[in-house]
């Protein structure tokens, strides 16, 4: 189910928007809002990483600790 929802545009906008008849315009700005809220979530995750890798010391090395798992297990 799709819920609808209004944008507002001025006079010449609408005027222009017209003079490009083959552009579905809703899809348009289905389409641009969802490539808005993937680039927030990367945004968002993103900044998750940087204040995890500010608790480390600095030193820590991802590739170091899957060896010392592994080496614990004899693999």
């Amino acid at each position: 189910m799709m819920t609808m929802i209004s944008v507002r545009v001025d006079e010449e906008l609408r005027r222009r928007m017209r003079e490009h008849p083959s552009v579905n315009w809703s899809d348009y700005i289905r389409e641009s809002i969802e490539e808005r809220i993937r680039d927030e979530e990367m945004r968002a995750a993103a900044e998750a990483m940087d204040r995890l890798a500010e608790k480390t010391s600095g030193d820590w090395s991802g590739a170091d600790e899957v060896r010392r798992w592994r080496d614990r297990r004899g693999d």
